[in-house]
Order: C-alpha cells, then structure tokens, then sequence
C-alpha cells in the first residue's frame, strides 16, 4: 500500500511537471510575442524618422544649391557687363586714336607741303645771295688788286697768328691753373694708376712657388681634413694655395720673410717626406733660424761690400731684410749697394766725406725692411729707423729728401738723391732689357723729330727727359709753347713708360758779326 501510495505521489508530480512545463511555454511564448512586436514597432517609428530627415536634408541641400546656382549667376552676369563696359570703353579709345591719326597725318601732309614751299624759297635766297656774292667778290678783287686766295691766304694767316696767340696763352694759363690744383690732380692720377695696376704688381711680389715630385705630394701637404696645410699657414702666417696647376704649390703672403719661411720649410717637408703638424712645427722652426741667419748674412755681407763699420747690430739685420724686398723687381738690398758705391764714387770727385755719403746710400731705402708690418712710408719709417740708431744729421736728412718729400739740405743728400735716381733708371735696373732701353730712348726721338721746325732732339736722363732745339725762324714763341703739349700728348698716347717724361722745347735766338 504504501508502494502504491509513491507511485501515486509519483505520478501526480510528473503530471505537474509537465503542466508547468506546458505553461511556461505558453507564457514564453506570448512574452517574446510582445517583445517582437514591440520592436518591429520601434523600427517602423525609426524608419520613418529617418525618411523624413532625409526629405528635410534633400530640401536644405536642394535649396542651397539653388541659391548657390542664382549667385553664380548673379556675378557672371555683373563680370559679364564689366567686361561689355571695358569693352565698349576700348573701342571708344580706339575711334579716339584713329581720328587723332588721320588728324595728324593731315597736319604732317600741311607742314610738309609748307617746307618743301620754303625750300623753294630758300633756294632761290641762296642763287640770289651767290650771285651778289660774286659780284661784290669780283668788286673787291678789282678794287684791292688781290685775287681770291690771295686775300684768303692773307686772312688765313692773320688768324693763324692770332689763334696761335690765343692758343699758347691758354694753354700757360691752363697749366697755371693746373699747377695750382696739383696734388689733387696728382692724387687722383696715383690712385687711378694703382687700381688699375696693382693686380699685376701684388700678384709678381707677394706669391712664391715651390715644385712637388708629383701631384699625389699635394694630398699629404694638406693632410687629413685639411689639418696640415693649416698647421703650416698657422706657424708661417703664409696662405698656401694649392690648385689645379700641376706639381705646383703657390704660397702667398705681403711679409717677403715669413714667404721665404714658408718655402724653405715646404721644400724641407717635400724632401723629409714626413708631413704631420708635430713635424711642420718643427721644420717651421728650424727654417726661421735659417731665415734670421741669411738676413744676417746678407746684411754683413753687403756692410763689408760697401766698407762701412760702426753700424748697429739691429741696423745690420734691417739691411739683411732688404735682400728678400723688391721694387719692380730691382733687389732693395742690391739697390741699396749700388747707390751707396755710387754715393761714395761721387763724394770722393767732390772732396765730401766718402764713408758718410756711403753710409747714407746704404740706408736711404732702410724703411722697406719694415713697410709692410708698419702703415706708414718707407721714407717716414726709414727716418724713424735712423733716429731710433741715433744716425747723423745728415743720414736722415739724405733718407728723408731723395723721394722729394722735404728739400736737401746738404751736399750729401743730393748726392743720395742723383745715386738714387741713377740705379732705379740704369738700364736692367727695373723690368727694362737695353734693348729694350734703347728702343724707347729711339722711339722717344723720332717722335720729337717728326715735328716741322725741329733741328734736334736728345732724350737724357734714361729717357725721362727730352731735349727739343727748334729753328727760331720757324718756331715762334707762341708755336713752341703748343709744340711742347702736342709732343707730350703724343708721348702719353704711343709709349709706354714708368713715372713721367718731361719735355724740354729750347729756342734761341743769336746774332753773330765780325769785327774787321
């Protein structure tokens, strides 16, 4: 019984399981009924909220494009009769010019018509005019009893003289007047001259040049990034420019001794073959003693050369310094020598102090062993030098006059100045072969002697100076005065030459008789 009662119990749980079971099915079912119809809803309201933006956006957008459309309109329109007005305008303009053209070429064809009337004119005047010009010329003839050219010929030379006259005084005045204003003139000319010289001239006497074995020597002279070639400029104060001329180094710098500084020790570096900034500061070393010692040398040797003593160490050494100096490519220490020889060989025809006119002669020039690390002249710095030695009076005086810049005050100094000016313009002396120096002096002659009057001419002086003897009968006065500047002229214009010429137009009048 109580086995039937489980079974029982059993069976009534099973069947209320599977009634809960149909009903939560049924619940399920209407619950996710409800659910999807709630959401199909949703979407429905959606869409159609989204339809009606898109009418709306559509609407807004055509409208823009609409007003969009009526502005573009509205401007090409405006650009439209801008354009018809400039247009319009153009034309206006163009109607406008044609009428002042055809207005013009009427009023050229009236002046034309109104010369060519003239013209007639005239030509008529001028057959009238010849006409009583001819015989009034006959006239005259008959009455003066002269022909044309004779009367022509007198005239001619009535105003020849008078030009002549007018012509030679204007021209004393004008040189007057340029006398006056001189050394602004002269100013101007110098500086002229060396703008136009001066490339020529630094590029001869401030560059050095020294040979390799070959081309490859060139990459170990400027090192590792360039660090040995600015060791050696560094230590020499010498600028080395290496090119693309082959086997050559150029080494440029205005201190003739810091040049020869720089060779010496480049070469010495070529030969060792050792090349590093330890090395170069070495041979650097080493060569300015060997410098100082051929400055030394050379200024021993050319005191012994001249025969002198007493002079000062120091002094010795400045006049060393001159044998690496040039002008024009004459040697200053050389230069120096010449002129103290001749200042002692013209001293002693005179009966002057021989040793203090050569010792003048030596140091006349001493200011260019320093002019180029002092801004100032080479007569200026050779005074200082000579004071600074406690030299004579008559020493500074010859190194300050024999350039002209103060008046000689003593034999010995122009002796200095003659010396001087003999060894500069000696033939050889400065870029000037004699064949050369012969050329010109010839040239400079036959220039002079082309001129009508002339009976002779000497060129003196090297060719600074010509001589010109003129036939008084020829030659007036007034004549001579512009035959002097027309030989200038032509000088200037077909020579070439340094410093200046002067020319020298002698005419002398004499009367010679015999007494019986």
């Amino acid at each position: 019984m109580t086995t039937g009662i489980i079974v029982g119990i059993c069976v009534v749980a099973i069947c209320l399981i599977i009634v809960s079971f149909f009903l939560g099915k049924n619940t399920e079912k209407k619950s996710y009924s409800n659910t999807v119809g709630s959401a199909q809803a949703k979407a429905r309201q959606i869409i159609d909220e989204a339809q009606k933006n898109a009418e709306n956006a559509k609407m807004e957008a055509l409208i823009s494009a609409k007003e969009q459309i009526l502005k573009s309109r509205n401007d090409l329109e405006a650009e439209i009769v801008k354009r018809r007005a400039e247009v319009a305008d153009a034309e206006r303009r163009t109607l406008k010019r044609d009428e002042l053209s055809e207005k013009k070429a009427i009023s050229l064809n009236e002046r034309e018509s109104q010369i060519q009337k003239k013209e007639l004119e005239l030509k008529d005047r001028i057959d009238r005019a010849n006409i009583l010009l001819e015989e009034r010329t006959k006239e005259l003839e008959r009455v003066a009893m002269l022909s044309r050219n004779q009367a022509k010929e007198e005239l001619v030379n009535a105003i020849r003289e008078t030009m002549t006259h007018d012509i030679a005084k204007y021209i004393k005045d004008a040189e007057a007047k340029a006398r006056e204003e001189g050394d602004k003139i002269a100013e101007g000319i110098i500086v002229s001259s060396i703008r136009r010289m001066a490339t020529n001239s630094i590029a001869e006497a401030t560059v050095a040049t020294v040979q390799l074995p070959n081309d490859d020597m060139k990459g170990r002279i400027i090192g590792r990034e360039g660090r040995n070639i600015r060791t050696l400029e560094a230590l020499t104060g010498v600028e080395c420019l290496i090119d693309d001329t082959p086997e050559t180094v150029v080494l440029s710098g205005f201190d003739p001794v810091r040049r020869e500084v720089a060779r010496i020790a480049l070469e010495k570096l070529i030969l060792d073959g050792r090349i590093h900034p330890g090395r170069i500061e070495e041979v650097v070393e080493k060569s300015q003693k060997e410098v100082d010692n051929i400055i030394k040398q050379k200024g021993e040797e050319a005191v012994f050369e001249v025969g002198l003593h007493g002079l000062n160490h120091d002094l010795i050494k400045l006049i060393g310094r001159l044998h690496f100096r040039t002008s024009f490519s004459q040697n200053a220490l050389l230069h120096s020598i010449e002129v103290a020889q001749l200042s002692g060989l013209m001293a002693a025809e005179l009966g002057l102090d021989i040793k203090l006119a050569k010792r003048a002669g030596l140091l006349h020039d001493i200011g260019k062993a320093i002019d180029h690390e002092v801004e100032s002249d080479h007569v200026s710095l050779g005074v200082d030098i000579c004071k600074k030695y406690k030299e004579r009076p008559e020493v500074i005086n010859a190194v300050e006059s024999h350039h002209g810049k103060v008046e000689p005050t003593n034999p010995i100094s122009f002796i200095v100045g003659a010396a001087d000016a003999i060894s500069a313009a000696r033939p050889g002396a400065r870029k000037s072969t004699l064949e050369n120096y012969l050329q010109r002096l010839k040239q400079l002659e036959d220039i002079t002697n082309s001129y009508e009057g002339v009976e002779r001419s000497f060129a003196v002086q090297a060719g600074r100076e010509v001589r010109i003897l003129v036939n008084p009968e020829k030659v007036s006065d007034d004549e001579m005065v512009i035959m002097a500047r027309n030989i200038a002229r032509q000088i200037e214009d077909e020579m070439k030459y340094a410093g200046q010429i002067k020319v020298n137009v002698i005419r002398e009048n004499r009367a010679i008789e015999t007494a019986r």
